[in-house]
């Protein structure tokens, strides 16, 4: 789960992580409110949506007094703002932070999260702040600093010192160092965060730390035990698709492909989606519907993947562990009949009574294609797609 800045940074100064001083506006009257309030000189009015690079898309604007904050407020709120990470589409704006403008002298980057590779957690350092890090990796990985430290050992002040030098700070700066990401890493254990991004960290004129942006991202897994996180969920920034499958339990990701996947297990789903990409084809998504699915469970599912325009075929990859394949395959039927299912359907069915759901598919009477093999599905939806019977 994904926050917006205002709300990561009222969570790090919970933990004593030092960030500017500012106040959320939903109207440009509110910001020119929250400017006369901080009495700074300069403010900053930024965008608040989940994604980065709201910068370079307009998002984020200087402004000198009130009135300009008020005039810039009235320019973000209300825009679709694109940036890299959103797509085309891009995102509407619904609300700006106004935080008062720092004197910055240096940005760095500095990031928490769990290295999987290693299995343990990793504190990640480097002096090109601003940059996406995935740039700073692709193109001066060796500016990428990495201190490696067991979960049950916790984060050791002399790795935070040896990162603080290694990015060229002095002793004053690294002692701050030190204190600032103390705060970041009770902040990732207590909160069960599973990133803690601050890009940039700027060192100011005067010697000062600060968290000029703060990326959270949480463990949903996990908001069980954090209900004060779970409430921070913002509804208008989450795929629609996406927030109606979690209410019925199911697992699913929009994508940019035109074939849609109803698959059971996610290892089924990986290797369903890399199967159509190897077809020639794309999916238009991963759906998990679980161990568990039945004919409720396929009928929504079918809802979901169908409210995607772009869908020219569906392929339905199940195999029967706990879950029977003669139910999945009435469940299909059913689901087929009742939602006048038009494009081109395509259905592999392995494991138990597979059998006997392909003879449902089969005495159906409905327009559905049966497969054998993952390649033979992948195949299938793929060519129902290019020979134009699903365009």
């Amino acid at each position: 789960m994904n926050v917006h800045e205002y709300q990561a940074k009222a969570l790090l100064r919970e933990f004593g992580v030092a960030v500017p001083e500012g106040a959320l506006a939903t109207t440009p009257a509110e910001a020119a409110q929250a400017a006369r309030a901080l009495g700074s000189d300069r403010v900053v009015v930024k965008a608040q949506i989940h994604a980065g690079g709201r910068g370079k898309g307009g998002g984020i604007k200087l402004a000198a007094t009130p009135e300009e904050a008020e005039a810039v407020a009235a320019e973000i709120l209300g825009m679709t703002l694109v940036t890299h990470q959103t797509g085309p589409e891009g995102k509407l704006v619904r609300k700006v932070y106004v935080e008062e403008a720092s004197e910055i002298e240096t940005e760095l980057y500095l990031a928490m999260l769990l290295d999987r590779a290693s299995e343990k957690f990793a504190l990640i350092a480097s002096t090109e702040g601003g940059m996406d890090i995935e740039v700073v990796a692709a193109e001066t990985p060796e500016k990428i600093l990495t201190e490696l430290f067991d979960p049950n050992l916790g984060l050791r002040g002399y790795q935070v010192r040896r990162l603080g030098f290694g990015l060229g700070l002095d002793a004053a700066k690294v002692k701050k160092l030190e204190a600032f990401a103390m705060g970041l890493y009770r902040l990732f254990v207590e909160k069960d965060a599973s990133l803690v991004e601050i890009n940039p960290l700027v060192v100011t004129k005067s010697g000062d730390l600060f968290a000029l942006d703060g990326k959270l991202n949480f463990d949903d897994n996990a908001l069980y035990r954090q209900p004060e996180i779970a409430e921070l969920r913002d509804p208008d920034e989450e795929d629609e698709r996406e927030r109606a499958a979690k209410e019925i339990d199911l697992a699913y990701v929009g994508l940019d492909g035109n074939i849609g996947c109803m698959v059971n297990g996610a290892g089924l789903a990986m290797a369903t989606l890399d199967m159509i990409a190897v077809c020639g084809g794309s999916p238009a998504n991963f759906l998990d519907a679980g161990g568990g699915a039945d004919k409720e469970k396929v009928k929504e599912a079918f809802k979901l993947i169908l409210r995607d325009e772009k869908v020219a075929a569906i392929l339905v990859n199940i195999f029967g562990g706990i879950v029977r394949c003669d139910l999945i395959a009435e469940g299909v039927v059913a689901a087929a009949d009742d939602l006048g299912i038009s494009v081109p359907l395509v259905v592999r069915l392995q494991g138990t009574n597979a059998a006997e759901g392909r003879a449902i598919l089969a005495k159906s009477g409905l327009d559905i294609t049966s497969a054998e093999t993952l390649e033979e599905a992948g195949e299938r939806a793929v060519a129902a797609v290019t020979s134009g019977k699903g365009a």
